[in-house]
């Protein structure tokens, strides 16, 4: 293939890949940190601490993640965007990984898939999140592009994608059960689909070109990992029980939400409301026992609508799952487009409504990432830490920079739900946590954050001046009360009056003593 012949078949491609970088990495930082990355930080503040992750059971999230969250941080800073960005590259990559199941699928179908995860609102939301869904995500589609090729061409290449889809996904999550469960079932499903409905493929799979040393090395690698991760890089033996023990408590959660419960149909809200090539996607799903189907896309399609009944039997709903539900109906949604250009006999018409569908898409993206990405409104923004957290986080970092002996300033925290604030407070070694069954030493601070109903306890031991303002944390939370001593804090609000100035006390009456008395 010429040069000019190969630009031709990669641009569309190159197009879409830049798209998916630009919504995933351009202003990354600008949201505050969410809770969950607040307790994700403040897990790798613990690893520089003690030189390893203890791995808890009751956390539902395996350690990979943390340590490379640990290495971010240890090479670029603590700072929200590189907490994000590996997290952030791993969703592009998803997004590229997309585009090379054209093999299985056709090229059209392939890049129609990835442009619709690149402008995926949720994709892209949660590709924007220092959280650990997007290394299950890939480690998923990485299994199943390696199932395909083993199938139909059976190279070492495709075992060595399948061994990393399973390492890479127990060290990410638990529920990589359901799926491992889900992937299982649907292969014998296509089995007997396949009896009823003849497939487009005829014959077997194609000749295994692997040895039983590559298996036997790819299981090596798996328990090495596994053993290595959970550990704590063998310094922390005990935490290996987790690997069973996790299930108890994950089944009691899934099964009472533990106030994440939500309806059956919660998913098919979220794809109503952001995801409409997934719709098309499910769409197409049903059509997949159609004679002439592809056994990979009818697998996709059992596989996916599997997944999506599971997740929905679950009561424990939180949002960035999705990202997990998502990519199979995706890739549907791009052969759903291909097959009915083929039916039309022209691209035209259905590339139109195509086009229109992920330019909504699009702006849906643009508007929920770039501009109500602290909208509680919104059913996407979960959890997530207002802006209103820079009223404390302004002042201070001005005063860091100015000088940096001003990390030695004193701090409250008076709330009993605090994160992200042990992360982003994680440079100021004084900052107590005082939630509501302790209380903060009777006296004045630097700086104060304190729950609305503790208020009026909190004050009647102030002696100093205070520029006061009121704010909220995150959604459903108590408003709480944020104090800047004026003494610390003037240089940064000159010519501010105080807000909150102790109420003067009558000087003592003395009393006299027995001999006085006399």
């Amino acid at each position: 293939m010429d040069f000019k012949a190969k630009i031709k078949q990669e641009w569309p491609a190159a197009v879409i890949l830049v798209v998916a970088a630009l919504a995933r990495l351009v202003l990354l930082g600008m949201k505050p940190p969410h809770f969950d990355e607040g307790v994700n930080g403040w897990f790798v503040d613990q690893i520089t601490q003690t030189g390893f992750y203890h791995y808890d059971p009751t956390n539902y999230h395996g350690p990979f993640h943390f340590y490379v969250l640990f290495i971010a941080q240890t090479l670029l800073g603590r700072h929200i965007w590189v907490l994000r960005l590996p997290l952030a590259l791993m969703s592009l990559a998803t997004v590229a990984l997309t585009i090379r199941f054209d093999r299985f699928v056709g090229r059209n179908a392939a890049l129609w898939g990835a442009a619709a995860m690149a402008v995926s609102p949720g994709c892209v939301f949660y590709g924007r999140y220092a959280i650990h869904e997007y290394w299950l995500v890939f480690s998923l589609m990485l299994g199943a592009w390696g199932l395909a090729g083993l199938w139909k061409e059976g190279k070492k290449k495709y075992l060595w994608a399948l061994w990393i889809c399973i390492t890479g996904a127990v060290l990410t999550k638990e529920t990589y059960i359901i799926h491992f469960v889900a992937c299982g079932l649907a292969l014998p499903c296509v089995w007997v689909v396949g009896k009823v409905s003849a497939a487009k493929e005829s014959g077997g799979p194609a000749k295994q070109e692997w040895k039983w040393r590559d298996m036997a090395l790819g299981a090596a690698v798996f328990v090495f990992c596994v053993l290595f991760f959970y550990s704590g890089g063998f310094m922390d033996l005990p935490g290996l029980k987790g690997l069973y023990q996790c299930y108890g408590a994950w089944f009691q959660t899934g099964k009472v939400g533990n106030g994440h419960e939500k309806p059956w149909y919660y998913w098919m809200q979220l794809f109503g409301r952001y995801e409409w090539p997934c719709c098309i996607g499910l769409l197409t799903a049903a059509l997949c026992v159609l004679p002439r189907t592809p056994r990979f896309i009818r697998a996709l399609a059992i596989y996916g609508v599997g997944t999506l009944v599971a997740y929905s039997i679950v009561h424990y709903k939180t949002p960035w799952c999705i990202v997990s539900l998502t990519w199979p109906f995706l890739i549907l949604f791009g052969y759903g487009m291909h097959v009915a250009s083929r039916k039309f006999g022209s691209p035209m018409p259905v590339g139109v409504v195509g086009a229109t569908v992920l330019l909504a898409n699009l702006c849906d993206m643009v508007a929920l990432n770039f501009y109500h990405f602290t909208d509680a409104k919104e059913p996407y923004v979960y959890v997530q830490t207002f802006m209103d957290v820079n009223l404390l986080m302004d002042p201070l970092n001005k005063l860091v920079a100015r000088d940096p002996a001003n990390h030695q300033l004193s701090g409250y925290i008076v709330m009993d739900s605090y994160h992200p604030l042990p992360w982003l407070l994680g440079d100021f070694p004084n900052v107590g946590y005082y939630e509501d069954e302790s209380d903060p030493p009777k006296g004045d601070a630097d700086f104060l954050m304190v729950e609305e109903t503790r208020i009026d306890d909190v004050e009647t031991h102030l002696h100093d001046a205070y520029f006061t303002t009121m704010l909220t944390l995150r959604d459903a939370e108590d408003p709480a009360k944020l104090y800047l001593n004026v003494k610390k804090f003037q240089s940064v609000f000159p010519g501010r009056k105080p807000d909150f100035t102790p109420a003067k006390t009558a000087p003592a009456v003395p009393v006299p003593t027995p001999s006085a008395a006399k």
